[in-house]
């Protein structure tokens, strides 16, 4: 994709793969528009890529699980030129353990966050997309997205939702040249699992945010609807659609199953 002179708002962007979506589309021209709660990350990020790039990076701290913002995300876009030509949903965050005795409040955030900002994100910018042309989203599922999760069900299922919300939108819009992109990265060097509180999930080799938008920007440019980063990923995702449900769900616990406390 051309992106001279385009902007585009990326969630979740002040760490980990949103900052490096920000800088890597700030150095193919684009101005971006940077989301996610902390004023102070978010304002690094966009000073780095000001001093790098001859582009604009915008700041909007804003917590997309409250109600109204994307209404915020909306003003502040229209207040620096009114136009999204590419929407990099990756704000979103899991929960470990099961599901009994877990916050319900927490879970709804979880929720709220990963699919209802997805989707309100979307619905806001795609209308424009389609008039013009052009335009692209991309939303950042997981590879928790091809099969149910054990032990972070609420996360395997808002991912599996943004996997299948994204493929479905890909077949809507692409005869009007938009293009819509599911990004289902595996286990990533990124605070996701500092917030999770452990790396009892962690399946496989750890990937960079470099390398997971890398090959997002390889299947944007040529129009998928699906990538999952790295090939030992992409093998187990593609395999699990062989096995038989239930042997599935299981194998899928007993990798991300808590280790046994030590107490």
């Amino acid at each position: 994709m051309d992106l001279q002179g385009q902007t585009a708002v990326i969630t979740g962007a002040s760490t980990g793969i949103g900052a490096v979506f920000a800088r890597e589309l700030a150095a193919r021209g684009a101005d971006v528009v940077l989301v996610a709660r902390s004023t102070d990350r978010l304002q690094k990020v966009a000073e780095e890529i000001a001093a790098r790039y001859p582009v604009r990076a915008e700041v909007v701290a804003v917590d997309l699980c409250d109600p109204g913002a994307v209404d915020v995300v909306a003003e502040r876009v229209a207040a620096a030129g009114g136009r999204v030509d590419l929407l990099v949903n990756n704000a979103g965050f899991g929960t470990h353990g099961d599901l009994v005795g877990a916050d319900p409040v927490r879970l709804a955030d979880q929720v709220r966050l990963n699919c209802v900002a997805v989707v309100a994100l979307t619905a806001r910018f795609l209308p424009a997309m389609v008039a013009r042309g052009q335009g692209a989203v991309v939303n950042v599922a997981s590879t928790a997205a091809f099969q149910p999760l054990p032990h972070m069900a609420v996360y395997g299922a808002s991912k599996a939702f943004v996997l299948s919300f994204s493929e479905a939108l890909w077949a809507e819009v692409r005869p009007a040249g938009v293009r819509v992109l599911a990004l289902c990265p595996g286990a990533t060097e990124t605070p996701f699992f500092d917030v999770v509180g452990t790396r009892d999930s962690v399946v496989g080799a750890m990937r960079t945010p470099e390398q997971v938008v890398a090959a997002a920007l390889r299947a944007l440019d040529r129009g998928r609807p699906v990538v999952v980063d790295g090939r030992r990923n992409a093998l187990l995702a593609r395999s699990g659609r062989l096995l038989p449900r239930r042997m599935l769900v299981g194998l899928a616990g007993r990798a991300v199953r808590p280790a046994p406390s030590r107490a």
